[in-house]
């Protein structure tokens, strides 16, 4: 398996474990980016499908107990620099499209004197202290921050349109035609953000 296609097109000979349902990264991402972008439901495509922790998924592809799982960039690092020899059985067939990292925000109320000095703040922390540096070093190993703005959520805001639109298609109280409306208008949202 060297590619995503590969997978999706071999779903039927493969054992597949997904994150835990809470899991941004291991569930969520995966969910909406590979499965139903493609049309997939992952609990029917897969020979085996079952749901575990992001350690325990690559741990389990590595000892060959499964033959696809989900992730996420940081376990992976992590995995490789403490299991080197494990890591070496793992191939990452797929990434997802960046989702923000605990992104900074603040309130569009503050005064325009107040955002610049809090920015010329966050946006210099690190760049040239020494003890700066080594605190955000062991802060999921960052190298300092950079602007953004609004788009940097927009992978969260879809996120959260597929989230409620796998609720909605979950409700087996819901009449076919409000259903029906409930997922266009989900659709039609979806659409825009892209």
């Amino acid at each position: 398996l060297k590619s995503l296609d590969d997978v999706l097109k071999n779903g039927k000979n493969l054992s597949f474990s997904n994150g835990d349902p809470n899991s941004t990264s291991g569930f969520l991402v995966p969910g909406y980016y590979v499965f139903s972008r493609n049309k997939i439901d992952a609990k029917s495509h897969f020979k085996v499908v079952r749901n575990a922790n992001h350690e325990a998924n690559a741990l389990a592809v590595a000892n060959k107990q499964v033959d696809v799982a989900t992730n996420n960039s940081e376990n992976l690092e992590k995995i490789h620099e403490r299991q080197p020899e494990k890591f070496k059985n793992i191939r990452v067939v797929w990434t997802s499209p960046l989702i923000p990292l605990d992104p900074l925000v603040m309130s569009k109320n503050v005064s325009e004197e107040a955002k610049a000095k809090i920015k010329a703040f966050i946006y210099g922390y690190g760049k040239t202290n020494a003890r700066e540096k080594e605190v955000l070093m062991k802060i999921s190993k960052l190298s300092g921050f950079k602007p953004s703005s609004n788009d940097q959520l927009k992978p969260i805001r879809e996120l959260a349109l597929f989230s409620q639109r796998n609720k909605i298609e979950a409700d087996t109280t819901l009449e076919a035609n409000t259903k029906a409306a409930k997922l266009a208008e989900l659709d039609q949202q979806l659409a825009a953000l892209k």
